[in-house]
Formats: structure tokens, C-alpha cells, sequence
């Protein structure tokens, strides 16, 4: 059966000549139309590469337009895309590309020859095809084939369903107040649900336009937002910080952007002020590769009396907080966050009990700790396995960062626990300060008196600044915790 899924088509057939898609580094535009018609010759290549339903390609390339192109031709012959993360080393891609064993591997001139695999085609080189539609998905089927970051072990491919996708626009939709006049400027990777999934297929859903760049470069952001008329923007804070940093961010237009969503680590009331100050109204999300990836909302009207909140249930996603021994948690008591849902994925690719350890019942559960308000907010506490226990209390670091990034002057800020021999376990608090701030110990201690309970006070903390993040920019704990046996000299304690 068709696929319900195929938005494109939908798109051509009521508002042909609407743009969807700008890629700035080709210096390319696509309507609606257009871009149908290239994801149809996609599927035509892809069908004379022998790739049929059930199939993977594999995708390793910069940002690039195409890869939406590809993306629905994946849809049209029922075949998963398999996005790859370029920076990681040849042996890495290389397990990934044994362990999804692609009928193809499509690679932009960067990266030819980096890995190998059966079939290899530049996308350089073009579909080259008549147009030809094919099979189709069901929603149920997998679209994409992501692996997680693997900060726990070998990387595991998420089997993002048409299901997901399409729930997951849905839910943008009411959250966002998504229309057709929308636009979002989409500078992460796509080879990460935050660039593939926050914005830009719902986006493409609504019949909206995608501008899509290499990379993050300040300059150009800042430009495009105010070119392009750019109305919806999502990051992570190390890149809300790079645009509100570079000196034309107090005298660029952005009377265009409407909504700016903020995910992968805290938001600070520093941070949050600077753009508030250019009436943009940043505001915290929470999601994950597995479900959604928009999962929460924060109302504008709350964005400052629930500073540190990730806000309500979304729309189509059933939520609960559950005890270890499976009990419903009363409100403010810290449990694990279950989703449900039809925007939930489909598991894990060929690790069934990986699935079985985390799908149970139609639920998902995700590890992470989180606690909910009389008012219906949600706060996350943290990792499950990021908890600590200092004098047999349990300490969720994600509470303890929130308070520190209250904090006048504070930019970042993690929180890992480390042995203790008095109290089993302390905390250590990493904190990056605000651009031109000072920020001191003793400050720091006497601005988090009153707020945090004895037991939950970091014994130390150490000055940086800048925090290490990851390739998709969130903070790498591991990475801190490596420092304290292999100090930097750029920290301070």
C-alpha cells in the first residue's frame, strides 16, 4: 500500500510552486514540486541499485539537500536511511556499516573512501533516473536507521518508523503552532534527530520551507535569520550562546523569529535573558532519538516562572513517572519518565534484547529521571545512572546544575559524582562562566545557600572556560570525569 507519509506529493498536488527547501551551501532552491520530482529520480536510482523494501542506505555526507531528496525516495521503495555521523573515525563508521549492512552506501566527494562497503554512489553524480515511484510505506514500516551515540556501549541503531515521523509532526505542529508561512534555519547535522526530526520534517509536513546550511557559522546564522525572514529556530545552548557572542547579534533583525527551542542541556537565566532582551522567546525542550524527538513543551507564559523546566506533556505522547518497583509517583517525587504512543520507535536494529530491556507493555522507558510539579511541569533530575548517593541520600546532578545555572553570571554548568571516603559519594560541579563574567568559588557557594540541601552541595568546584561537549554538543561527562585523574590545566578548583 501507498505510504500515508509521502507529504511531498501531497504538497505538489495543492501548492506546487511553494518553496520547501534552500540549500546555501549549493546555492540551491527547491519547491515543492521540484523537490518531489528529485525524490521520485532518487527513487528510480535506488531501484536500479537493487534497493527494495526492508533495504538500508546509508548516508554519509555534510548537510546537504539531497538528503531530503533521498530521504522520501527511501520512503518510495519502502527502504530505511541510515544518516552517518562523519565525524566519527573510520573504524567506527566502518562497525556501523557491518552492523546495518546497507545495499548502499551514498557518499558525498568529502568523504569518498573513507569507509568501505558493497556499493558506493557520489551524490555528486545525481539520481540520473527517469522519475519512478515505488512500493511505498506503511506507517508502520522503519524510515530511518539512527544510531545513538553509544556513550554506554557500541552505538544501536533506533528503527524510526513513518509512524514516529508523522506523529512526531503532529505533535510540532500544535506545539509550535506550526503554518505553511513557517521556516526554520537547520545548521545542526542531520545525521542526529535534533537537525532530521525537531524542525525540519515537521516542517516539511506542514508545507513550510527548510534553509539548510553546513554548519553552524554565527555570521552566516545571523544573516539568514534576518534574509531568509526565519521564523522558527532550534539548537543546543553551546550554539544559542555562539549567535547571542558574535557582535552582530545586537544589531541583526530577528523580528522574523517567533519561536526558538533550546534541547540537549539546561538553559541558564543567563542566556535566556540575553535573548528575551531581542524579544526572541527561547524556551526548554526535552526529547530523544527513540520518541518524538519532541516530547515536551514549554508555554511562552511560563518560560520565566518555570525557568529550569522542560514543561508539559505534548500532544499524542502518554507520558507517567514510575518508582523502581513500577508505582506511579506522587508529584515532585523523582521517577523514571515512560512515554507511549504512536510516536515511539519501533526498537532497536537487531538487538531484541535491548528492545525487550526498554519497550515493555507498548511503554518506553527511558532511564532518565525526571519529577512533576502540582502544575503539571516536568523537571528532569538526571541519568538514572548518573545518580549519586552522598550519606545514603540520593542526588540527581540535572537538579543540582538547574540551581547553578540560576545564577547570576553562570553560562553552563555539569554535575558528576565521584567516591568520597566519609560520604560514599560527592559531588563535583564543572561551571563555565558567562561571557565577560568572574565567577569564584565562595560566590558561588554563598548564591546556592538556601537553595540546595547540605547533602546536595557540590565539595568542589572547578572553573573552565569551556565545558567539553560531544558531536552534537551536548556536555561530555565522561569527558569531565576522565579530567579528575588527567587535570587540564585550564580548569581551576
Amino acid at each position: 500500500m501507498k505510504a500515508t507519509t509521502n507529504w511531498l506529493e501531497m504538497h505538489t498536488r495543492f501548492r506546487p510552486q511553494a518553496e520547501a527547501l534552500y540549500d546555501v551551501e549549493q546555492g540551491r532552491r527547491w519547491t515543492y514540486a521540484q523537490l518531489y520530482e528529485d525524490s521520485l529520480r532518487w527513487a528510480g536510482r535506488l531501484a536500479a541499485m537493487g534497493v527494495g523494501p526492508g533495504d538500508r542506505v546509508s548516508l554519509l555526507a555534510h548537510n546537504r539537500g539531497d538528503t531530503f531528496a533521498i530521504l522520501f525516495a527511501c520512503a518510495e521503495r519502502g527502504a530505511m536511511l541510515c544518516p552517518m555521523n562523519w565525524r566519527l573515525s573510520p573504524a567506527e563508521l566502518a562497525y556501523q556499516i557491518h552492523d546495518a549492512e546497507p545495499k548502499l552506501l551514498l557518499t558525498d566527494t568529502n568523504f569518498a573512501g573513507v569507509v568501505e562497503a558493497p556499493k558506493v554512489y557520489l551524490i555528486e553524480d545525481g539520481p540520473d533516473h527517469a522519475p519512478q515511484e515505488g512500493p511505498g510505506s506503511a506507517l508502520s514500516d522503519p524510515w530511518v536507521l539512527m544510531y545513538t551515540s553509544g556513550t554506554t556501549g557500541k552505538p544501536k541503531g533506533a528503527l524510526i518508523t513513518h509512524s514516529q515521523l508523522h506523529w512526531n509532526a503532529l505533535n510540532t505542529f500544535f506545539a509550535c503552532d506550526l503554518t505553511p508561512q513557517d521556516s526554520t534555519l537547520t545548521f545542526t547535522p542531520l545525521f542526529h534527530t535534533g537537525g532530521l526530526n525537531s524542525l525540519s520534517t515537521p516542517l516539511l509536513h506542514r508545507g513550510g520551507r527548510v534553509v539548510l546550511t553546513r554548519g553552524v557559522d554565527p555570521g552566516q546564522a545571523l544573516r539568514l535569520v534576518a534574509e531568509e525572514k526565519i521564523t522558527l529556530l532550534m539548537g543546543v545552548p553551546t550554539i544559542f550562546q555562539m549567535l547571542a557572542d558574535h557582535p552582530d547579534f545586537e544589531g541583526t533583525d530577528l523580528s522574523s523569529v517567533r519561536d526558538a527551542l533550546c534541547g540537549g542541556a539546561p538553559l541558564g537565566v543567563e542566556l535566556w535573558s540575553r535573548y528575551l532582551a531581542r524579544k526572541v522567546p527561547l524556551r526548554q525542550g526535552f526529547g530523544m532519538t527513540e520518541v518524538g524527538p519532541n516530547c515536551f513543551s514549554m508555554p511562552h507564559a511560563a518560560s520565566e516562572t518555570k525557568m529550569g523546566a522542560v514543561g508539559k506533556a505534548i500532544h499524542h505522547v502518554a507520558m507517567r513517572l514510575v518508582r523502581p518497583n513500577g508505582g506511579e509517583c506522587d508529584v515532585d517525587e523523582a521517577g523514571e519518565l515512560v512515554l507511549g504512543g504512536p510516536a515511539v520507535f519501533g526498537g532497536y536494529w537487531r538487538r531484541p534484547e535491548a528492545t525487550a530491556a526498554c519497550l515493555r507493555d507498548g511503554w518506553f522507558y527511558t532511564g532518565d529521571v525526571l519529577a512533576r510539579d502540582a502544575e503539571g511541569f516536568f523537571w528532569v533530575r538526571g541519568r538514572a545512572k548518573e545518580m549519586y548517593k552522598s550519606g545514603g541520600e540520593n542526588v540527581y546532578p540535572a537538579e543540582v546544575e538547574a540551581a547553578i545555572l540560576t545564577i547570576h553570571g553562570v553560562g553552563q554548568a555539569a554535575v558528576i559524582g565521584v567516591p568520597d571516603p566519609r560520604w560514599g559519594e560527592v559531588g563535583v560541579a564543572f561551571v563555565e562562566p558567562a561571557p565577560e563574567h568572574h565567577l569564584t568559588e565562595a560566590g558561588l557557594r554563598e548564591a546556592l545557600a538556601g537553595r540546595l540541601a547540605r547533602f546536595k552541595m557540590p565539595k568542589r568546584f572547578i572553573l573552565t572556560p569551556s565545558l567539553p561537549r560531544t558531536a552534537s554538543g551536548k556536555i561530555d561527562k565522561p569527558a569531565l570525569t576522565r579530567s579528575l585523574t588527567q587535570p587540564n590545566p585550564e580548569m581551576e578548583t
